[in-house]
Order: C-alpha cells, then structure tokens, then sequence
C-alpha cells in the first residue's frame, strides 16, 4: 500500500500519511467490507486509492512526480546502468494515462485480481483484463520510443 501511494503521490511523507489515513477509515467502517462482500486487501486498496485522490487534489500544484530516485549504495557502473533503466521505465511510465498507470499498479505492482480492480474501478472484470493487455502494450510501445532516443 506504502509503494502504491508513493507512486501515486511522489513523497514518501505523504504516501505514508494516506496509508495511515487509509488504514483509519478501514478501522472505522470495518464492517462495511462484509456487507460489500469484498476481499480485504481490495477494500483497503480501494479506500486507499480515494485518500491518495483526496491527497492529490490537494496538492494539484506540486503533484509533478520525480523521474529519478536516487539508489543505494550499488558499484559505480551498475548505478549508471541501473539509473538508465528506471529513468526510462519511469519516463514511460509517466507518459501513460492517469487511467493505464492506475490499472497498472493495481494489477501488476499490487497484485490484485481483475475481479478486485473491477470492482474499484467501477469496469467488468474482462474489461480491466483487456485494458491491462492495451495498457502494458502502449507501455512496451514507450519504451522503445525512449530507448531509440537514447540511442
């Protein structure tokens, strides 16, 4: 949840004030979850996925998200490496639809089920399926036309 807010925000800070907020609104209305007849983990998703929407309005003028994250201590020449990789995986990333990026870190980085994502999304569960395949292609599509500008 911290690394799904933290993408959607780009500030640990505010990732883990929405995970905690998140996690405030799911203790107080626990006992909506069974009544909706959910999995926990795609409740507290979708609970977490209006805070990090709430947070976002509120910070609209600073929401720009960083492309580079700095590494951790790897060797010199892995850092360069490693740099390039996640620069154009996070440059092409940022140039999909709010709609592809949200889908995405749903289904891929947080593994949730398409029937999970469907529901939060308001979408059928074939729809979200089919909307990932799309998705991950314009991605794969972004990549190379990053990759041949680097060249």
């Amino acid at each position: 949840m911290l690394a799904y807010a933290d993408r959607r925000l780009g500030s640990t800070e505010d990732a883990r004030d929405a995970v905690s907020e998140a996690m405030t609104r799911a203790v107080s209305s626990v006992e909506r979850m069974a009544d909706l007849n959910l999995v926990p983990d795609a409740w507290l998703f979708g609970i977490l996925r209006h805070v990090v929407i709430d947070q976002q309005r509120r910070n609209y003028r600073r929401r720009d998200l960083p492309v580079h994250r700095p590494i951790e201590d790897p060797e010199a020449l892995e850092t360069l490496v490693i740099d390039d990789e996640q620069d154009a995986v996070r440059l092409a990333f940022s140039r999909l639809s709010g709609k592809d990026r949200e889908l995405l870190e749903l289904r891929v980085v947080a593994g949730l089920n398409s029937d999970d994502v469907a529901s939060l999304l308001g979408m059928k569960s074939g729809a979200v399926r089919m909307a990932q395949l799309r998705a991950l292609e314009r991605l794969r599509l972004l990549m190379i036309e990053i990759e041949g500008v680097g060249s």
